[in-house]
């Protein structure tokens, strides 16, 4: 038996600016964070020569090719994988924006090359995850959830017009990231939902040399370097500062990105103790993320709102083999 561990996300900055429409003509860069909450994946060996595949759903098949799971077809297709059962379990549901597809491929992946006993590094393994969505799959995602569930950590992602990723870590102080576990607030909004409508959305108009979202996402680009700088510098405040910059244009990209709700929500939020925050993800429902000034009063407001927290810490471990058995 296999197991492997790999951690869900929160996108601190840049988000957006990692799809090829906008990195192969203007390079994209990407801060991200791992949370210590997971998708974990087992393979185990199967005596009835088939294929069992369980997830929401749980699939029996003779061949690679009848199984209904994307990833996990191309996953098992590509590395010519022999029957075996395959199960997945997330601390979180799909759908809440914090890249679970992602995590989902990298720890599949992780745990074939484990099966496989092949040697790969942690950047050919997300570098594979990304040519599964993005290539042979063809999802209108970008490199930032794959990069980020395979190496952990609080991480800068800069990406070359040829898709070249280049990693780095955010270099902030112990009290920068104690301060950013205590004062980063998460609350599920109760809505689950693909950003795959709000990315292709993006894709097109990005394609389509729409000036005012390709100026939207230079801004965004921009942003995200100034929260680089803004953190290592040790000023949190100001990151929250930006993160509420970062809101109000992330919200002009289209129209999906938010609603008349969570507009509400944000706002009491922003009355109730929080200097800025954004929607996790591409956007339209998930977790809302904030930084506190006040933790008690927003937490008191967000479940006066009926919205449930759900307390996170960053990992920094990336993608794991926890059982390696075979």
């Amino acid at each position: 038996m296999i197991i492997t561990r790999t951690p869900l996300r929160i996108s601190v900055g840049g988000g957006g600016t990692d799809l090829p429409s906008y990195y192969s003509r203007f390079g994209g860069f990407v801060i991200s964070a791992a949370i210590n909450r997971y998708v974990y994946i087992a393979l185990h060996r199967t005596f009835a020569r088939r294929y069992m595949v369980k997830y929401s759903s749980l699939e029996l098949t003779e061949d690679i090719a009848s199984i209904k799971h994307p990833i996990v077809r191309e996953a098992f297709r590509l590395h010519d994988m022999e029957p075996v059962e395959m199960v997945s379990m997330a601390d979180i549901p799909a759908g809440t924006g914090l890249g679970s597809s992602g995590s989902f491929n990298v720890g599949l992946l992780k745990a074939i090359t484990a099966w496989k006993r092949d040697q790969v590094s942690t950047q050919e393994l997300a570098e594979e995850a990304c040519h599964i969505e993005m290539d042979l799959l063809a999802e209108p995602v970008g490199k930032q959830d794959q990069y980020i569930a395979a190496f952990g950590g609080l991480t800068c992602l800069q990406i070359d017009k040829g898709g070249q990723v280049h990693v780095s870590p955010l270099r902030v102080s112990d009290a920068t990231l104690n301060d950013l576990e205590e004062n980063l607030l998460m609350f599920f909004t109760g809505y689950s939902r693909s950003a795959s409508s709000v990315l292709a959305d993006q894709k097109a108009r990005t394609e389509q040399d729409d000036r005012s979202m390709i100026d939207n996402l230079n801004f965004i680009m921009e942003l995200g370097l100034s929260i680089k700088a803004t953190l290592e510098k040790g000023h949190t405040r100001g990151f929250g500062e930006l993160m509420h910059e970062h809101w109000l244009h992330k919200q002009k990209r289209s129209q999906g990105i938010s609603s008349g709700q969570i507009n509400a929500w944000y706002d009491l939020a922003r009355a109730n103790g929080a200097v800025g925050g954004k929607l996790v993800g591409a956007g339209g429902g998930g977790f809302l993320l904030f930084y506190a000034q006040d933790r008690a009063a927003l937490r008191s407001a967000m479940a006066s709102a009926g919205l449930e927290e759900v307390r996170f810490a960053f990992d920094h471990e990336g993608s794991k083999i926890l059982v390696h058995n075979v």
